[in-house]
């Protein structure tokens, strides 16, 4: 058997030898030569000779920009993460905005990156009634690494339906303008509720999505999101999440309650037995004590909204006319739906995300908020306010 020499060595090592000559010879490039850095990064480099077997040891959870391998606590601004589809839910945020919130939206956006989704990637899915100018895409493009998607609601699921009789929708805005009551007399706030309430979930853009996270201009989150909300609802059979609870301005919802009763009394089967009519009701349906979850901030399974039990009751609704002849909600309507058709334990208040929406903000304490980097002070939130109603969720659960 022939002698081995002192300078031969296997293949392996001579593939590490080769690798610690490339990487040293990188370094010393990016060091001498300014411009060096604008050129592919070594792991692509090494991708292309097929060394990346011998160096990586990371998963795709832990790599950030360009392949490299960083631990998945360190926090780089502006760095593309790299997450696999079965990473994530099959969830997206829904951001119902107009070309005139520019402003706000990128600001809430921009929050919404940096306190959870630069590491996690999720699509965002913008709609509008009309279609968005090209500055306003290209303001939000530049925020986010994850897909975006830019849509136009159709005409039949935002403005007033022909049946309605102007005559009795003018009257009745014109009733609550004589009350003070905030967004009295706008026919486009009605439009928005209406289509929050029955008809965003089967937009083109949104059907491919199971669960979802609504963000509006302007608001404000708080803290940083440790964890995937979207994969805390799917694993633990959530159907709707909130943040704020509060009572609803009953002169804009007269009737709506007798319009729910009505619709339990002819669909019993649709009740939940294990529902949460206590807290929207302090004497098992009788009457409505106004209570509501704020659905600017929701983060919930759209699979929920598709079912037969809420488009059935959405149908009923619709047919009454009271989005116009009067001013029916899509915070009361989604409220009721999931206190009277879902289990309670599938309802969860997100204690740990703090979020603000002029003029009520939910701030975390304790550990929750120093976990966090909460920029909001813990002695201001709404959660115990006297209009506030998440006493009554809490004694759901007691």
């Amino acid at each position: 058997m022939a002698a081995v020499l002192p300078f031969q060595m296997s293949p392996r090592r001579f593939v590490f030898v080769l690798f610690v000559f490339v990487l040293s010879l990188h370094y010393l490039l990016t060091i001498v030569f300014k411009d060096y850095g604008h050129l592919p990064s070594f792991t692509k480099f090494a991708d292309r000779l097929g060394l990346s077997k011998y160096y990586s040891n990371g998963t795709e959870n832990e790599r950030y920009n360009n392949h490299s391998l960083i631990p998945s606590d360190t926090l780089i601004a502006n760095a593309n993460f790299t997450v696999n589809d079965s990473d994530r839910a099959n969830a997206t945020f829904v951001f119902l905005c107009r070309n005139s919130d520019l402003p706000g939206v990128v600001a809430s956006i921009q929050q919404m990156e940096d306190r959870f989704n630069r590491k996690h990637g999720y699509p965002w899915v913008l709609l509008n009634e009309v279609p968005f100018t090209e500055e306003f895409k290209e303001r939000v493009r530049v925020l986010t690494d994850a897909p975006i998607h830019f849509g136009q609601i159709p005409a039949e699921h935002w403005y007033q339906p022909d049946w309605i009789d102007e005559e009795q929708a003018t009257a009745s805005r014109l009733r609550m303008m004589a009350q003070g009551i905030i967004y009295a007399g706008s026919v486009p706030y009605r439009n928005m509720c209406r289509f929050n309430s029955g008809f965003f979930f089967q937009h083109e853009l949104l059907r491919p999505y199971r669960y979802y996270w609504r963000v509006e201009p302007e608001v404000k989150f708080f803290c940083d999101v440790t964890y995937d909300p979207f994969k805390f609802m799917e694993a633990n059979n959530k159907v709707y999440g909130f943040t704020i609870s509060l009572v609803e301005w009953e002169a804009t919802i007269p009737t709506l309650w007798d319009t729910v009763k009505e619709f339990i009394v002819n669909n019993p089967k649709y009740v939940s037995p294990d529902n949460s009519i206590g807290y929207i009701s302090g004497n098992q349906g009788e009457s409505y004590n106004l209570c509501h979850y704020w659905s600017n901030f929701e983060i919930a399974d759209m699979d929920f909204w598709r079912g037969e039990a809420y488009q059935k009751f959405f149908e009923f609704l619709e047919s009454k006319g009271g989005f116009y002849y009067e001013r029916w909600g899509d915070a009361p309507v989604h409220s009721i739906a999931v206190s009277l058709f879902a289990r309670k334990e599938q309802v969860h208040f997100f204690r740990d995300i703090g979020y603000r929406h002029e003029n009520f903000q939910h701030c975390p304490s304790g550990d929750v908020w120093a976990r966090g980097r909460c920029a909001c002070d813990p002695k201001d939130t709404f959660d115990y306010h006297p209009n506030s109603c998440l006493r009554k969720y809490e004694d759901l659960f007691s």
